[in-house]
Formats: structure tokens, sequence, C-alpha cells
């Protein structure tokens, strides 16, 4: 590792720190890396340096296959068709003298790969010679748009046999076969049919689809869509009874109960037809192998960046952000593919260290991984694992190669608690690293931008030699006076760091606490994103969360099963699912603000059957208007006319917002000058910010580097894009990125690319992809339910509310009705609270809400609920739930409307229109030894008290309403039942939190009983004293004489 690299651009400040010597690993590392023509290693030139044939695209090939090339061959690079310079000491060939300068003293120019081991190297990205930071130019005749280069991943067996002709080609084959036979690695008599037959198989098979959609059976789905119609259709009379028979003894009861229950069929609607089109996915792995990883081509898998977001490692422990580290550093995907980006939002020096004894672990871990291919790779979550972890394992030095591991795991997690233990008090003077440096982040709210690169191609190999993928810590700037918006704003810097650092064209995001479980995760989505049809048109493929130590019963719903397996399947077949926050692969063009591609209709199909005249009324007319939108444009070039942005039809006053497609297509053909007229560069500055790097980087579709950079310079950029001013006077979270506004991002993120025309996936593999933690105590679960509806009551009162952001775009209707559930869902609680009231009063005051019921009238209520069983069952029979997952979440509806929605409503309304703003700390996350403890541990929190009042005033409405009918004889009994039936609903429904409340011990907080008992009291009296039933009096009012009579 070069050591730590803080900085800041707008103070003119880059210093590295904590410079580690690394000489021990030198270029050994490199010398591993194998010829990509014959397969042999690569060896070094007469300095010890590792032979780089191609300086243009750094394409892999040894000395004898370069000088095979320049002697025999066409003399180019087969990656980039770059002609080979001559290297010193090599026969010269034709063509060499028309160099201008000797090959003899030609250097190595391509840095990108090359490993830093003098020390000068390390401190060449301080200062210029003044000490002032000068950011790189973008020139227009520049290497800023050289960015339609291919990247070093190599290119397909197919585009390399473009290049020549057929006879060509055919002699290029027959060499190679001669000089492989010479080599012993080709027999003469290889390659009769029956390989060919076998061969054409193969291909065959990869030429198949990387995926299908499993439609739900007909059975199981026409019965579930009739029985909503039926509903719908009985909602209605229902209605029609209720509003023309009012309870006119019980007029303001009768009237609130009315307008509670059109609010809930109104909820019903929102919830229920997104889920009219619910479809399953499955994937082919073996098809994307067979494809992209062709034995003895270059691997043509995309690369990932993944992200990993971290604030307060006190709060989120660092154990677990290692774990999730560790999962992401041994994933099933070519190291080479792979960066990991940890995002340290509290810039803390205890997460630093994490990740160095991290790193460090690594390098024995993920061998032991894919060697003995065991899931899940997070050490911590493996060997806690209580199964037969012998099963399937036939290597005999697995047991012992186990026990070491899992004592040196033990040993490693001994060293991040003793870190932890450190981190508990903070020195008076701050902390200082090892060199004796002053840590730069004492400061967690002024502190300059920091990066470390810990692995990759210029890190530590691991214990057998290999490469590793790249691990990167990253903390943005901070200085008082900016708006830093918090998470998404941290994703956003990590956005920009690795677009100059790797980019990646895909990019994965998950919490600090949610590690990949399955390591052929990201091959799943590529199964998605990597296909030509659909591939381009994708903007994320979203999995399912699924968590770790919830208890058997998932009391809270925290597993919300009901809404992973239900309302996104259900959204999967209309334009795609949500962004829920994590576990999703996004496409970074989708996240740069670009419209997706258009696929061109296909014209109508004529006939020479019908007279000219019959043709110009019918598809002349069609032909002639796309004639007349071709039309020459600047230079002369003939264009057709291209789709509007999608930003420019829906929403006034934006910014330009620029069509990949235009861009990419309007460039081919011109010359560096006539790109500068074509696209100004200040338009993009404007939108992306001023960084010519990650600029450049925009335009590249399929990723990778732009050419003429070196990491000295990237390293200088990465560091300006983290600074705090950077997005000022950008479009950053307004149209790129992660889209500020709301502490729930995520919706409003995947909303706007969604409105965009982006569709996206839901990917459910058979093994869960990615496990996290979820709070499982009750406090802790509804402060974490609160902050999502105080995000969606946020997006409500915004511009980009559903209800009226993005009309005339392509957000399809069905997926505006999910959306606009997503954040109109919190003002349920207002209609739930009063509607749990109703019963309680009811049985208190002797009042329905329901006159006397004909048959006709109790068929419909019959009807009615039959329906809504029906719907659920029907509901579960095509999704697989369970009926206890069902009822757990109907339960915290309940709960979570009567309690952190209603206070997600009112606060979310005074941070809107008061500006007072409300601080939420980070769900704690459970690393506990005792299982399931967190279950009965107990906070005070003032969301307790709305349903406890709630519980204890229909408990003595039921008393009451008992008390009543046992004095008042059996011709109460038949009124009562009906409100009996209510209450007890809401008892019900209740009763998960009235067990959170008692706890192990069967105890609740005496502040909590005290609180409650006064309001229902406090409730209850004023009822008494101020009855709205009583009749009012007419006559004569009679008063006392004062006369005793």
């Amino acid at each position: 590792m070069a050591g730590l690299i803080a900085g800041s651009h707008t103070r003119n400040e880059l210093h590295v720190l904590h410079a580690v010597d690394e000489s021990r690993h030198g270029v050994r590392q490199l010398v591993g890396k194998t010829c990509r023509v014959c397969g042999d290693e690569i060896g070094l030139k007469e300095d010890g340096e590792l032979f780089v044939a191609c300086h243009e695209c750094g394409f892999p090939v040894c000395k004898p296959c370069y000088e095979y090339e320049r002697s025999e061959g066409n003399k180019c690079c087969p990656q980039c068709n770059t002609r080979y310079k001559r290297h010193k000491g090599c026969a010269r060939v034709a063509g060499d003298e028309e160099e201008n300068f000797d090959a003899d003293y030609f250097e190595d120019e391509f840095q990108l790969k090359k490993n830093y081991d003098s020390p000068d190297h390390q401190h060449i990205i301080n200062h210029s010679e003044n000490g002032d930071y000068h950011p790189q130019q973008w020139h227009p005749n520049g290497p800023a748009f050289s960015s339609m280069a291919r990247s070093v991943g190599g290119e397909d067996f197919e585009g390399e046999k473009e290049i020549y002709s057929n006879a060509e080609w055919k002699d290029r084959v027959e060499k190679w076969k001669t000089r492989q036979e010479k080599r012993g690695l080709v027999s003469k008599d290889d390659g009769g049919n029956g390989q060919d037959d076998e061969d054409d198989i193969l291909m065959a098979e990869a030429r198949q689809p990387l995926w299908r959609k499993v439609p739900i059976s007909s059975s199981l789905i026409n019965p579930y869509r009739i029985v909503i119609v039926l509903r719908f259709v009985i909602l209605l009379f229902f209605f029609r009874f209720r509003i023309l028979t009012p309870a006119y003894d019980a007029y303001p009861l009768w009237l609130i109960s009315v307008i509670c229950e059109i609010w809930f069929a109104l909820s019903w609607i929102l919830d229920q037809f997104p889920k009219w089109f619910p479809i399953n996915r499955e994937t082919y792995l073996d098809r994307l192998s067979m494809r992209f990883e062709r034995e003895g081509e270059p691997n043509r898998l995309s690369a990932v960046d993944v992200y990993v977001s971290t604030v307060d490692p006190l709060k989120e422990p660092p154990i677990i952000t290692a774990n999730t580290v560790l999962s992401i550093l041994s994933v099933d995907y070519p190291v080479e593919k792979v960066s990991c980006y940890v995002s340290d939002d509290g810039a803390s020096m205890l997460l630093f260290d994490t990740l160095s004894e991290t790193a460090e672990f690594a390098r024995r871990w993920v061998p032991f991984c894919k060697k003995h291919n065991i899931e899940p790779r997070a050490p911590e979550f493996y060997f806690s694992q209580k199964i037969d972890y012998l099963k399937d394992k036939v290597q005999a030095t697995f047991v012992k190669e186990r026990r070491a591991m899992k004592r040196e795991y033990e040993e490693f997690k001994v060293r991040i608690n003793a870190l932890v233990a450190k981190a508990q008090k903070k020195p008076e003077e701050g902390w200082v690293m090892q060199d004796g440096t002053p840590w730069p982040g004492n400061n967690t709210r002024d502190h300059p931008g920091m990066i470390q690169v810990y692995l990759g191609s210029a890190g530590a190999l691991d214990v057998e030699g290999k490469e590793l993928p790249k691990l990167v810590y990253v903390s943005r700037e901070k200085r008082p006076g900016y708006q830093h918006h918090k998470k998404a704003g941290a994703m956003n810097a990590l956005v920009r760091v690795s677009a100059v650092l790797t980019n990646a064209p895909f990019l994965l995001n998950l919490d600090c606490d949610h590690y990949i479980n399955n390591s052929k995760a990201i091959r799943e989505a590529m199964c998605f994103l990597m296909d030509p049809q659909l591939g381009k048109k994708l903007c994320y493929v979203q999995f399912p969360q699924r968590f770790d130590g919830i208890d058997p019963n998932d009391r809270y719903a925290n597993r919300n099963v009901v809404f992973f397996d239900i309302n996104m399947k259900g959204l999967d077949g209309i334009q795609g699912p949500v962004y829920v926050g994590t576990g999703c692969v996004f496409n970074r063009q989708a996240l740069y603000g670009y419209d997706p591609p258009v696929s061109e209709k296909r014209p109508k199909m004529t006939c020479d059957c019908w007279p000219s005249w019959c043709c110009c009324c019918c598809g002349g007319s069609r032909k002639s208007k796309s004639k007349k939108k071709e039309g020459k444009g600047w230079l002369g070039v003939p264009f057709t006319k291209k789709k509007k942005m999608m930003g420019k039809s829906y929403k006034k006053g934006s910014s330009p917002v620029f069509d990949l497609e235009e861009i990419e297509e309007g460039l081919e053909g011109y010359d560096e000058l006539e790109k500068s007229s074509l696209m100004s560069q200040k338009n993009f500055e404007k939108r992306f910010g001023q960084s010519p790097v990650f600029i450049t980087s925009t335009l590249m579709e399929d990723g990778g580097l732009p050419e003429g950079t070196n990491s000295t310079s990237l390293i200088k950029e990465a560091i300006h894009v983290i600074s705090c001013g950077y997005e000022e006077k950008t479009e950053w979270g307004k149209e790129i990125g992660w889209i500020y506004g709301s502490v729930t991002e995520d919706i409003l993120t995947g909303f706007k690319m969604h409105c965009r025309g982006w569709k996206s996936i839901y990917c459910v593999p058979e093994l869960a992809a990615f496990k996290g933690s979820a709070p499982i105590n009750l406090s802790d679960r509804l402060h974490q339910v609160l902050r999502w509806a105080l995000g969606s009551v946020e997006i409500f009162l915004s511009r980009h509310c559903p209800l009226w952001y993005g009309y005339g775009g392509k957000l399809k209707w069905l997926e505006r009705l999910a959306y606009t559930n997503t954040i109109v869902y919190p003002f349920t609680s207002i209609p739930l609270l009063a509607y749990c009231t109703i019963p309680a009063v009811c049985l208190l005051t002797g009042k329905f809400i329901i006159p006397t019921l004909t048959n006709l009238t109790s068929v419909w209520f019959l009807a009615l609920f039959l329906s809504i069983i029906v719907t659920g069952v029907l509901e579960l029979r095509w999704s697989g739930v369970s009926i206890q997952d069902w009822w757990r979440n109907e339960q915290f509806w309940v709960i979570g409307g009567v309690s952190a929605h209603l206070f997600a409503v009112f606060q979310g309304l005074l941070k809107v229109l008061a500006g007072v703003d409300t601080n939420f700390t980070v769900t704690a996350k459970a690393a506990d030894d005792l299982e399931f403890g967190d279950l009965y541990l107990f906070k005070w929190t003032t969301l307790l008290i709305p349903p406890t009042t709630l519980i204890i005033l229909n408990m003595v409405g039921v008393v009451a309403g008992v008390s009543d009918a046992i004095n008042n004889g059996y011709k109460s009994w038949g009124p009562l039942f009906g409100k009996l039936f209510f209450a007890f609903w809401v008892i019900l429904h209740l009763y998960p939190f009235l067990k959170g409340l008692m706890g192990r011990q069967n105890r609740t907080p005496t502040i909590v009983v005290l609180w409650s008992i006064l309001l229902a009291s406090i409730f209850s009296l004023l009822w008494v004293r101020i009855d709205p039933f009583l009749p009012k009096q007419t006559g004569p009012v009679l008063r006392q004489c004062g006369v005793e009579c």
C-alpha cells in the first residue's frame, strides 16, 4: 500500500501519510500473469521489470509471442490493433525505421498496473514545485475523448476475427496451430469430429438466453385476479350501504368511521393493483460462463465496483464491517474485475485500522474460501453455522485447514476487539497514527479527504501468490458551512472516486452489516445486466433483503417477507422493483442521469397488392415523414432526430441533460476539433463538476480508464472529486447519483430512474444473495420504521411526489400507484388511530357506528370479510409466503401505524413547514453473543405511548361493555357482539406490542404504565363529562328554588 492519501482541493493540499514499506512484495506479484495468446507465463526483461508488449492497452503477451507477431504476423496488438513498438534487444522488422525515436532507449510508459517501490514514487503526488495543486485541464485535442477505446479486459474471439479477411484469418490460425504443436500443447490428431460436435454444442448453449421469465401458473393467478375484482365490486356496494344508512344516534362516530373506511379502501387499491402481474425469474450461470469466460480467451465479464457505507464504528461494530469486506474480497468473480470501496463518513481511525487488519487477514481467508468453495464467505457467519460443515467436502486437508483458519480468525477478532477498546476514550491530543503522524480526521466535522488503497494490483498478494481484489478506504472531505447530505452524499462521493480509480460499468451497493451470503451473487446480476437485449435498458438489479439473528417467531415482522416476496414480485412484472437501499447492482450510466437506449420500432408490413394511391393513404405518408426527419447536421454529416431527455419534457427549468446515444453516435467519425464544437465543456462541468478525468469516464459506457492516465494523476483527481465543494452548482443530488431531499434517498433515486424510462429487475436466487442484521427489540424496530416513514413524508411534501411528478415521462401507471403507496402509507396512521379508538368509545357509551342490520346488509358484510380472507389465502398460494409471516405483517402494520407512522407525519410536517429537523441515531447492530438477547432489551421512547393507551382503552371498554350487558339483561348481548368483535380485533393486532412491553420478566416500565393510564383516564372522564350522544333538553329550564320543601 502506498500510504494514506489525504488532501483538500479547495485548500491546495495533498499529503501522503502512514507510508508502509511494501518492498517484500515487489514485482513478483506480476510475474504470475499469463500470456493471453499461448497461456505461458510472462517473464521479466533484463532489468527485472515485467515484459509489456503493448504500451497502449497493456494486453498481456509473452516475449516469444510478441516476437512471432512482429516477424510473422501483422505486427499489431491483438487487443487494440496498435502497431507493436520495438523493444530493446529485439530484432528490427520492416517499418521500424519509420519510427521517430530509437526503440533501444524506449522505457515503459504504461503506469496503470505498475508497482511503485521507490520512496520517490510515494511522494510524487504531494505538490507542484510552488506547493500548489493544478488539476488536469480538459483539452479538446487531448486524450479526454479517448474514452471510446475498449478496456483492458479483452475482446472476444469473433471481434478479433473481424480484423482480418477470411484467407488471412485461416492462415493465422494455421500458423498458431503449428506453433502450438511444436510446443507440445496440441497434438496433430486432436480436433476430430467428436470434438467439433462438442464445441458446436457448447457454442449453441452459450448463445441461449442467460435468464428466463417464469410466469405464475394460471391456476394460481387467475382466481386471485377474479377475487380482487369481486372484492372491488363488493366494496362499492358496501360503501353505498354505509353512506346511505347513517347512525343518527352516533352520527360523529359514524362519520369518522366512514371517512376512515374510505381511506383504507384507497390504500388497499394502491397496494393491491400493482400486484396484478407477479412474475418469477431464473438465471443460467453456466451459460454466462460459457459466453464470457471461454477457455483460452480473455475474461469478458464486466467489472463491478462494490460500495460499503458506514458512519460510526462504535454503533456499527467494526467486526461486522470487516466480515462484509471479507465476503466481498472472496466473491466468486475474477479478482481483477472486483474493487471494494469502503466509505467512512465518520473519519474514524478505528475503521481505518480495522481495514488494515482486514486486508492482512484477507490474504489467508480468500484463498481458503476459493479452495474449498465454502458458503457463506463471511467468517463470523461461516464458523457460527449449526450445520455439518463436512458435507460435500472431499479434500483430506480440509479439516486441518479449517481448524487453523478458525484459530486465525479468532486471533483476528481479538485484535479488532483491542482496537475497539482503545477507541472508547479519545486522547486529548487526538489520535496518532503508527508513524507518529496526527490522524487527519480527529475533527470529524472539519477534515480533508482521505484515500488509502490496501489491496489490488499494486498491493499485497495472498498467501498463494495470487492477486486480490482492490480494497480502497475513502473518507470524503468535510468542512463547516457545507451541506454534506448524509448517506446520499457519501454514496455520490464513492461514485466519483470509483469512476476515477477503476470506473467499472456496474456498482453494487451494500450496507456495512449486509454481507455476501451467496458468492455467485454478482454473477446472478450479470445474467441480466450483460444480456444483449435487456441489459442496456436496466438501471439496477435489486435483490431481496434477508436477515440473520431474528427470533423464530419474527415478533415484529423484521423479515418483511410480505413486501419482498409479494409486493416486489408484483412490481417486477410492471417496470421493476423499487430500490430498497442495499443489495442492489446499478448500471453506472443510469446513475449519471442518462436516458436508456430506445429500441427502434419495426416498420409496419405492407404488400404490393394494393394500388399506389391506397399505399399513400395507409403507409406512404409514414415513410415520407420518416425521410423528412433526416437532415444534415453540423459539418454536413447526416443525422436522425433523436429522442429528448425525459428531464426536459416533464421538468421545467432543468439543466440540459444529455442522451448517451446522442453523445456516442455524434462522436463517431469526427476529429477532436469537431467533437469540441459539438459538446461544450462548460455544459459537462455544470452537470458533472470540474474534473476532466471524471467527465471522460462518464462517456465510457463499457467502463475502463481513459488513456494517458497514471496512478499519480488518478489519485490527485480522486482527492479532487471528494472535496466538499465539488458538487456546488452541479446536478449531483438533483439529476445525477443518489437524489437528495429525503432520509430515504433510496426510494427517490429509484423513482427518478423509472421516470426516465429505465427498467429494473428483481432477482431472487435459490441461495439468498445477501444477509444482514436487523433490530429485533421493540424500540429499535420502531425507530427504524419511523425513519422510513419520515422519508416518505418528506418525499410526499417535495416536488418529487409521485402524485404530480414525472407526467409525460415513461413511468407506467401501475408503477406510479406503487410509488404513491410508498409515500402515502404514513398518513394512514391518522385514520387507523381513530378507527382503533372507536371500539372502545362504542363500548363505553353503548353507541355503535352501524344501525340495525337487515338481511341484505348482513350479506354484504359477510361477503366483504370473505373476500378479504380469500384474497389473502390466494396471495399466499402463488407467493409461497407462510400464514405466520402474513399475520405478523398485519399485526405490525397496526403497531407501526399507531406509533412510528403517526410521529413521522407530525415530524415531517414540522421539518418541511417549520424547518424543525429531527436527528436520528443509527439503529444498533446486534453483536451480542446471547442468542435473541436483544429481543427482550427495552429502551424508553415516546413511540410506545399511543399503542399502550389504545390497549388499555380497549381492555377497559371490553370490561365496561360486558358489565353493562350483565346488568341490563339478555337483550343487550346482541348489539354487544359487534362492538366486542372490533375491540378484540384491535387487541389481537397489538398483542406483539404488549408482549414487547412486558419483556422477559413480564414487567413494563413504570413510566409507560403511568402515562398510558393517565391519558386513558383523562379521555374517559372527558367523554363522561361531555357526552355528545346525550339528548338535548328542549323544555323549560328547572332551577332549584332555594326553599326547603
